[in-house]
């Protein structure tokens, strides 16, 4: 194999590195590398691994995870698992794996030897497999891990049946080793490939969609409504500082949660959106009663799939509805696009809005792989995360029980 990052920048890595510790830089010898920094793999290649990629992950796209590794709040400094190998032609490198990664001290505050997903800013922390090549590079991700020192890697928020979960399982069953599903559930998803006004009508019922429609014309009072997609970097940038402003006006604005109230989230997307649309990798859509914006929204897009990241919406319109109209616009826009086949809504379970809306489901969870057969370390890890979940249920229903008060 041959390195495909900068030697000049990169030594071995380990486990520690992950946690975000600087240590000084030294060369290495090509196979030598078991983590190296984000910021050292080559984009071009990683774009190429992206665009054959076996599932696609609109937050693991150079354009974005570099963005949020740069400044995000809490999202930096993060390493990387990489599969490679030599192209038959010139002997040069191909990137066939990436995975972001991040010590498990630093993602759950659990001193233990394991290797955690790294948070993209997304709900989806799918690692990227070449599809021509996926249980290779999934072979190669998990020894890079064991090279690293970890005795288990957590994969966050995967697909549960998804392509690159499968080529992960493939490889697990001819090693003896046996993942364990940490947590899972069932998240919303827009088959895009019918059409929209058939699949609303089944959503939503005749009633429902009749009650939307008067919100709608109520919503035209204060000028014409119209839908608007930006796709283009300099369109995207202006019309990400009219979501950020809706997005910070409202209760994630109250909660000091918007992306625009924390420097470094606001530098990230705004580093990010721009950089994608040039890609024809991100768009913004905005709903307009004449010239005021009422709800906007991002929207990724990775091979055949949206990502639907984030909404905002002028609170002040709520009676009439305003994410649930850009939400059907969005529906309509995407299911008309033939490149795209299904929109992944990136929503909590029970999501009181998208879920009537979105009937499509898939199971998304946490995944325990250990990376030797038979160690105790692996069932300490375990325990331990389970007893983080428990702990988490526990504090998620008092706060339930003290809001309802």
């Amino acid at each position: 194999m041959v390195e495909i990052v900068d030697l000049a920048t990169v030594r071995r890595a380990s486990i520690d590195d992950a946690s975000g510790r600087r240590v000084p830089a030294r060369a290495a010898s090509p196979s030598s590398h078991a983590l190296v920094p984000l910021t050292a793999v080559a984009a071009s290649l990683w774009r190429r691994l992206a665009e054959s990629a076996v599932e696609p992950n609109g937050y693991y796209l150079p354009d974005w995870e570099l963005a949020v590794n740069a400044s995000a709040r809490g999202r930096t400094g993060t390493s990387a698992l990489i599969a490679q190998i030599e192209t038959e032609k010139d002997g040069a490198a191909r990137l066939i794996g990436l995975m972001p990664v991040v010590a498990m001290s630093r993602a759950y505050k659990i001193p233990l030897p394991a290797l955690v997903s790294g948070h993209p800013y997304g709900t989806l922390c799918t690692p990227l497999l070449d599809r021509d090549m996926a249980p290779d590079a999934a072979a190669q991700l998990l020894q890079a891990a064991r090279n690293a020192g970890a005795r288990a890697l957590i994969l966050r928020e995967v697909v549960l049946d998804g392509a690159a979960m499968k080529a992960f399982d493939k490889v697990l069953r001819q090693e003896d080793l046996h993942p364990r599903v940490l947590q899972s559930h069932l998240r919303a998803s827009l088959d895009a490939t019918r059409g929209a006004e058939e699949l609303l009508r089944e959503a939503l019922g005749t009633k429902k969609l009749k009650e939307l429609r008067r919100q709608r014309h109520r919503l035209a009072q204060y000028g014409a409504v119209r839908f608007e997609v930006a796709r283009r970097p300099e369109a995207v940038a202006a019309a990400l500082e009219t979501f950020l402003r809706l997005e910070a006006s409202g209760w994630k604005g109250k909660r000091g949660t918007a992306l625009m109230q924390d420097d470094g989230d606001a530098s990230f997307i705004r580093r990010a959106a721009p950089a994608l649309a040039a890609n024809s990798q991100c768009e913004i859509v905005t709903l307009h009663a004449d010239i005021m914006p009422v709800a906007a929204a991002i929207v990724l897009r990775h091979q055949d799939r949206a990502f639907y990241f984030k909404l905002g919406i002028d609170e002040r319109f709520a009676k009439f509805s305003p994410g649930v109209q850009l939400t059907l616009e969005l529906t309509r826009h995407l299911c008309a696009d033939p490149a795209i086949a299904s929109a992944d809504s990136m929503a909590s379970p029970d999501h009181p809005m998208i879920n009537p809306i979105w009937r499509g489901r898939f199971a998304i969870g946490d995944v325990l792989i250990p990376l030797r057969r038979g160690d105790p370390v692996v069932t300490l890890i375990h325990t331990a995360l389970m007893l983080r979940l428990k702990l988490r249920e526990i504090a998620r229903s008092v706060v339930q029980v003290v809001r309802g008060r």
